[in-house]
């Protein structure tokens, strides 16, 4: 949530950081602001509501420069006001901040600044930062006239006075060669171009311009110049050497491409995004999975006693999923955690335990808490991210890479089906180490999942039927999705992409538990979402899929290709390709997404970025 973008070097910046605000819309964000720094010192905009806005500001009232910042916010402390925006400037608008994350102790700072003479102007955390560092500038500037080291130093100082979560940008119109960053549980980035530089809290937001970037650690600061860069540790000051990642996403795949939504152009990628993720990934001559970010050897995979899955959101539901592969596939008792949740009970966790994070952008605040905590507690990690260079692909032991590309929704549906994939190729290779599924199996398997994409690309061609059923119900107040087994995740996953982008009020339930509760929800004006495709678990599905039918309700059922038995008793049917059982949540999740896309569409709502959300969870 809330973006940062940077910029120094030889063009205009404020094209170059509307450019970089615009890639980072996604994340969520209420108001928008920019500055620059140029002969008249600081050039500030900030405006309420959408980057448009922005832009009509920057219309009448044009700035110029060749350094700047920008930022879009999230409202934490203070309401969507033009004073509460960001860039934040001190007493003597001489220094300018943009800031993502939460000042815990600002009341106390603000107190102790307030006393010393400084005077607010907004209701915001942030603020306090820049009249920190004004403060320690006083300080030095008793002694003589202040250096560029002053200033840095200044900035180090200021910022080591900082409780809570932290990703800085910092411009001052005293040294305006100069952009300093700082981190401390928030993403932040640094681009590195042709005689410039760039800061950001996303690699989105500089993928048009450069694809060379470098991921700062907890407790860095970064000191961006037109041809230079230098890292060094908050506490001590001493610098730091970071390699150089190249990040290999296309600045295209972030671009529409001709669909109407980032999220319907994402729902349409997963046939590839599944096919990229398995790339170069399963043997089928030696039926072996190669997972060469795999740092665990197989004596530790055999030494594993217990694995235990967390994360957030969609992710969280796929890891669900993974529980039963595990179980399945490995034999090996599986738990699935709420990040959040996980980190504030005492977990049993421990060595030969195994904990598996999920999450897209790998920057989630609870996850890496999660992970953190079971590092402590001495068990092995392994992260399933979709960024390079992530918090959780450097601190986890171990980590496995979906390769979606950027996934701008703010509602996921490509990570979520390319976390499925890796699980599917996880389970796969820690069943192969420990032998506990046969030859027969696992060819299977194996041909099985390279049929994967193709199955979704049949299902993305009943968009059509989703549509009819879009129109007919998108007036509807209250869904209710069921689903059983490996599928009981799905409808979770069903109902909460219905809730973020239509607003309306869906709950997923697994089908066995209709009796304990939902049924008493159920009547002539409750369509009823059921998971119903060929399984296992098939006439027990069935049987729920009756009960609703008893008592009134709307079903709209997905069944597979052929099935007779499941339309004499839905009202609607949406056909799926027959497939193994456990690639079904795979596929059976694309209509569902469709529904909840179209629903959305035609109730007028913000797609995309739909209200109240961010993509990236960076703060508690």
């Amino acid at each position: 949530m809330c973006g940062i973008i940077g910029y120094i070097g030889d063009k205009s910046a404020p094209g170059v950081l509307m450019n970089g605000l615009a890639k980072l819309e996604y994340r969520g964000y209420d108001s928008a602001g920019l500055v620059v720094v140029n002969d008249k010192g600081l050039d500030l905009r900030r405006s309420v509501g959408k980057l448009s806005a922005l832009e009509s500001l920057l219309q009448k009232e044009p700035v110029h420069g060749r350094r700047g910042i920008g930022h879009t916010r999230w409202a934490t402390h203070g309401r969507p006001t033009e004073e509460n925006a960001h860039p934040h400037m001190d007493c003597g608008r001489r220094v300018v901040v943009v800031h993502n994350g939460i000042i815990e102790n600002y009341i106390a700072l603000k107190a102790d600044l307030i006393g010393r003479g400084h005077a607010f102007t907004s209701q915001t955390d942030t603020e306090v930062v820049a009249h920190l560092i004004e403060e320690a500038l006083r300080t030095r500037a008793k002694n003589g006239a202040l250096s560029e080291r002053d200033y840095v130093d200044a900035v180090r100082e200021a910022v080591l006075r900082l409780r809570g979560a932290y990703a800085l940008g910092v411009l001052s119109a005293d040294f305006p060669d100069v952009i300093i960053g700082a981190r401390k549980e928030c993403p932040l980035i640094v681009g590195l171009g042709e005689d410039e530089c760039f800061l950001a809290s996303d690699v989105t937001a500089i993928l048009q311009r450069t694809r060379d970037a470098v991921f700062l650690n907890d407790g860095e600061m970064a000191v961006l110049k037109r041809e230079s860069l230098q890292i060094a540790q908050l506490e001590s000051g001493e610098p730091v050497e970071k390699k150089v990642t190249h990040v290999a996403w296309d600045p295209i795949q972030a671009e529409k491409a001709g669909y109407r939504h980032f999220m319907l152009k994402e729902i349409h990628e997963q046939p590839r995004t599944i096919e990229d993720t398995l790339l170069g990934r399963l043997n089928l001559d030696e039926w072996q999975v190669y997972l060469d970010t795999m740092k665990f050897n197989a004596a530790e995979i055999q030494s594993i006693k217990k694995v235990v899955i967390t994360a957030c959101g969609t992710s969280w539901h796929s890891g669900l999923v993974g529980k039963f592969l595990v179980e399945r596939w490995i034999g090996l008792p599986c738990e699935v955690d709420i990040a959040s949740e996980f980190r504030y009970r005492n977990a049993v966790i421990g060595p030969g335990d195994l904990l598996v994070t999920i999450s897209q952008s790998g920057e989630t605040a609870d996850t890496i808490a999660a992970m953190r905590h079971a590092k402590e507690k001495g068990a092995h990690t392994l992260s399933i991210c979709n960024v390079s260079g992530s918090t959780l692909a450097r601190e986890a032991h171990s980590k496995v890479y979906t390769r979606c590309g950027p996934e701008i929704g703010v509602a996921s549906t490509k990570a979520f089906t390319a976390q499925l994939t890796v699980l599917y190729l996880l389970s796969l290779y820690g069943a192969l180490i420990r032998g506990t599924l046969s030859k027969e199996q696992v060819r299977e398997i194996m041909q099985s999942l390279l049929l994967l994409p193709g199955w979704v690309t049949e299902t993305l061609k009943r968009e059509k039927k989703i549509v009819e059923l879009a129109r007919k119900f998108h007036t509807t107040s209250n869904f209710l999705f069921l689903g059983r087994n490996l599928n009981y995740p799905i409808a979770l996953e069903g109902a909460l992409k219905l809730k973020e982008i239509s607003y309306i009020h869906a709950e997923g339930y697994p089908a066995g538990e209709m009796k304990h509760g939902p049924i008493a929800l159920i009547d002539e004006n409750m369509p009823v979402v059921a998971i119903a495709t060929q399984s296992a678990v098939y006439e027990k599905v069935l049987s729920n899929i009756q009960e609703v039918k008893a008592r009134g309700g709307i079903v709209i059922a997905l069944a597979t290709e052929g099935d007779e038995r499941v339309p004499a008793q839905a009202d609607h049917t949406v056909f799926l390709p027959a497939m193994p059982e456990f690639l079904s949540p795979c596929v059976n999740v694309v209509p569902l997404q469709l529904l909840a896309y179209h629903i959305a569409v035609l109730r007028g709502c913000d797609v995309d970025q739909p209200r109240n959300l961010a993509k990236s969870v960076t703060v508690e």
